[in-house]
C-alpha cells in the first residue's frame, strides 16, 4: 500500500464521490446483513415454529440487546399488523423482504455510481500530471528510458492504478462491514455457533494471504516486460523504411518475440498465482459451511438450542461473511498489482528534473545585445564534449559553427536553449545568465530549426501555428512564402488545411524541412538556431531551403550549425571546431586564407 497512499492524494479533487461512495457502501452492507434477518420471521410461519407472542412495541436497553431489539421489534410488527392470518403475516414478511432487497441493491447500485466518478477522475488527474511531467523532463531522461515503457506507464500502469482504487475502498468499507453486520447479527442468533465460525475463517484468511504474497513482484515483471515490447514496437513503426531496407525483419521479429514470450511467462505465473485464490478460498468456504451444518444441524435436532428458522438464517449469514472475504481475497491480488504499477507511475511523477526554474526566475521580453558563452565545458556522461569553450554573438549577426561529427556543434544549440545545463562556466543573453531566466522567457526569445522536421499528424497550418498560435490565415501564409513554401502547399488538395500525415509522411524531405522553417519564421523570435538544416536534402531541396532560410535570417541574430559549408560562407564569423575546442575562427574570406582547417574541410566538400 505504501505507493498507492501517494496516488491518494489524486482523490482529494473527488472527495465528495469519496464520501458518497462509503455511505452507501455501508448502507449496502447494513441491508446484506439484514436481507437474511427478514427471512427468520417467513420461515418461523412457514415450519410452523412457536414464537412468543410480544404484547407491547419493544424498546431498546443497551448496545448489546440490539439483537433481541431487532427480532423482537420485527416480531411485533408481524403480529400487530397480521393478528391470527397467518396467510396475511407471510405477504407482510414477503413484502418486507422484498423492499429489503431492493434497498440493499439501491445502496449497491449508488456506491458503484459515485466509484465510477472518483476512480474516473483519479485516472483523468494523474494521467494528465503524467503527461505534464514527461513533457515537462529535460531532455537527458528520454535518453536513458525507452519511449515504450513511457507509453505503458501512461496506459497500462495507471489503468491498473485505477482499478485498485475500488479494491481499496472494498477492503476499507464495503467488505469490512459486511462481515461485522453479518457477525454482530449472527451473534445474536447463536454466540456458541458464532465462536465455532471463527475457529475455520483466520485458518483461510491466512492460507489465502500466502498465496498472494509474490504477487507485486509478478505483476511488476509483467509491466516491465509490456513496456519493452511496446519500446520494440514504436522503434519498428518510427524505423520500417530501414528495417525493410536492410533484411532485417527477422531480426526484429526475434526480439518481439522474446519479448512476448517473456511476457507470457511472467503473465502466467502471476494469473495462476492470482486464479489458484478463487477456488481455494470457495472451497474453504464449503469446508466452513459443512462443519457448521454438522455443529449446528445437531443444535437444532439433537440439543433443541436453536431453531431452524434460526439456524437457516445463521447459514445465510455465514455464507454472507465468506463472499465478502473472497472479494477481500481478490481485492488484496488487485492491490498488490496496483501497487507495483503505482510504483512505476511515481517513478516518473517524483523524478527531480535537474533543469528547473529558480523560485525567482525572471522574465525577459526581448534581446538588446549579444549572447555570451563563457568558458563552458560540458559532458553528457563522462567525456568532455565541450571543453572551456567561449564565443559572443552580437545582435543582428550570424556565427557559424562548422566542424566534424562530435566536435560539440548541436551540443552548444542544446545548451543555448537550455535543453541541458552546462557543467562548469555560463551563457548569458544581455548579460543575464540563461539559468537565472524562466525556461518558457528564454525559449520564447529562440527560434529552432533541426536537422530532422519534426512534424506532428495534423494539418499544415496547425503545425505552422505552434509557433504563433493565435495567428491568423494570412499569417500562415505571408510565413510559407517567407520560407518558399506556398509554392507546394498551394498545390494539396485543401491548401494549408491539409493533414500530412504522420510526421509528415505525405511530403518530402524538402517540404518537410520548409515547413519547420515556416514554422519559425511565424513565432518571428530575435534568435534564430539552426542545427544542420540542409544536412539531409538533395540538391534540388537543398537550394530551395537555403534561399528559405537566407529570407528568414535578413537582420535576425543566428547561430547556424552546419555539415555542409554552402549554408554557412555568408556568416559574420565561423567557428571551426574540433573536439569541443576551438581550431579557427574568423570570416570565409579571412580562414581560406589561413590555408588550415577550415580549407581543408571546404576541399573535402568541393566547395568554392
Amino acid at each position: 500500500m505504501n505507493y498507492l497512499k501517494k496516488i491518494f492524494v489524486y482523490a482529494v479533487p473527488y472527495k465528495r464521490y469519496a464520501f458518497l461512495n462509503i455511505l452507501f457502501n455501508i448502507l449496502y452492507a447494513l441491508f446484506g446483513a439484514l436481507s437474511f434477518v427478514v427471512l427468520m420471521p417467513m420461515l418461523n410461519i412457514l415450519f410452523g415454529e412457536d414464537q412468543k407472542t410480544i404484547e407491547k412495541k419493544p424498546v431498546l436497553d443497551g448496545f448489546k440487546n440490539i439483537g433481541e431489539y431487532f427480532k423482537d421489534s420485527l416480531t411485533y410488527s408481524v403480529q400487530n399488523f397480521a393478528k391470527d392470518d397467518q396467510l396475511k403475516a407471510l405477504t407482510f414478511v414477503i413484502i418486507l423482504v422484498i423492499v429489503v432487497f431492493l434497498l440493499k441493491n439501491i445502496f449497491n447500485y449508488l456506491a458503484l455510481y459515485f466509484g465510477t466518478f472518483l476512480r474516473n477522475g483519479i485516472l483523468k488527474d494523474l494521467r494528465d500530471t503524467l503527461y505534464t511531467k514527461t513533457v515537462n523532463l529535460p531532455m537527458s531522461f528520454f535518453s536513458e528510458k525507452r519511449k515504450g515503457d513511457l507509453m505503458a506507464r501512461v496506459s497500462n500502469d495507471v489503468n491498473e492504478v485505477q482499478n485498485s482504487f475500488l479494491s481499496v475502498l472494498e477492503i476499507i468499507v464495503r467488505e469490512p462491514l459486511s462481515v461485522i453486520f453479518s457477525i454482530v447479527i449472527m451473534l445474536t442468533i447463536s454466540a456458541k455457533l458464532t465462536l465455532f465460525v471463527f475457529v475455520f475463517i483466520p485458518t483461510a484468511g491466512y492460507i489465502i494471504s500466502v498465496i498472494a504474497k509474490r504477487l507485486r513482484q509478478q505483476s511488476a515483471d509483467v509491466q516491465r516486460e509490456q513496456g519493452t515490447f511496446l519500446s520494440i514496437l514504436e522503434e519498428t513503426l518510427n524505423g520500417l523504411k530501414i528495417i525493410k531496407g536492410f533484411n532485417a525483419e527477422r531480426l526484429f521479429n526475434s526480439k518481439f518475440t522474446d519479448s512476448t514470450r517473456r511476457y507470457f511467462n511472467f503473465s502466467n505465473k502471476m494469473m495462476n498465482r492470482q486464479n489458484i485464490a478463487t477456488p481455494l478460498s470457495e472451497f474453504l468456504g464449503i469446508v466452513t459451511i459443512a462443519f457448521l451444518l454438522w455443529f449446528g444441524g445437531r443444535m437444532v435436532l439433537i440439543d433443541k438450542t436453536l431453531l431452524a428458522s434460526s439456524f437457516i438464517a445463521f447459514m445465510g449469514l455465514a455464507y454472507n461473511i465468506l463472499t465478502p472475504i473472497k472479494a477481500l481475497s481478490k481485492a488484496n491480488n488487485n492491490v498488490k498489482r496496483g501497487n507495483a504499477a503505482a510504483e512505476r507511475v511515481l517513478e516518473i511523477i517524483e523524478t527531480i528534473s535537474p533543469i528547473e526554474d529558480k523560485a525567482n526566475a525572471m522574465t525577459k521580453e526581448g534581446f538588446n545585445a549579444a549572447i555570451e558563452i563563457k568558458n563552458v565545458s560540458f559532458k553528457y556522461e563522462d567525456d568532455l564534449v565541450l571543453n572551456n569553450f567561449s564565443a559572443t554573438l552580437h545582435k543582428g549577426k550570424s556565427i557559424a559553427l562548422v566542424g566534424q561529427s562530435g566536435s560539440g556543434k548541436s551540443t552548444i544549440a542544446n545548451l543555448v536553449t537550455r535543453f541541458y545545463d552546462v557543467n562548469e562556466g555560463s551563457i548569458n543573453i544581455d548579460g543575464e545568465d540563461i539559468r537565472d531566466l524562466s525556461k518558457s522567457s528564454l525559449r520564447s526569445l529562440i527560434g529552432l530549426v533541426t536537422q530532422d522536421s519534426i512534424l506532428f499528424n495534423d494539418t499544415v497550418k496547425n503545425n505552422i501555428l505552434l509557433g504563433k498560435p493565435n495567428a491568423t490565415d494570412d499569417d500562415v501564409l505571408e510565413a510559407l512564402k517567407v520560407a518558399n513554401a506556398w509554392e507546394f502547399v498551394k498545390d494539396l488538395p485543401h491548401g494549408i488545411d491539409t493533414n500530412i500525415g504522420d510526421g509528415g509522411g505525405k511530403l518530402s524531405g524538402g517540404q518537410k524541412q520548409r515547413l519547420s522553417i515556416a514554422r519559425a519564421v511565424l513565432k518571428n523570435p530575435p534568435i534564430m538556431i539552426l542545427d544542420e538544416a540542409t544536412s539531409a536534402l538533395d540538391t534540388e531541396s537543398e537550394r530551395l531551403v537555403q534561399v528559405a532560410l537566407e529570407n528568414m535570417m535578413k537582420n535576425r541574430t543566428s547561430l547556424v550549425i552546419a555539415h555542409r559549408l554552402s549554408t554557412i560562407q555568408n556568416a559574420d564569423q565561423i567557428i571551426v571546431m574540433q573536439k569541443g575546442e576551438i581550431a579557427e575562427q574568423g570570416t570565409h574570406n579571412e580562414l581560406i586564407a589561413k590555408n588550415g582547417v577550415y580549407k581543408k574541410l571546404v576541399e573535402m566538400q568541393s566547395f568554392e
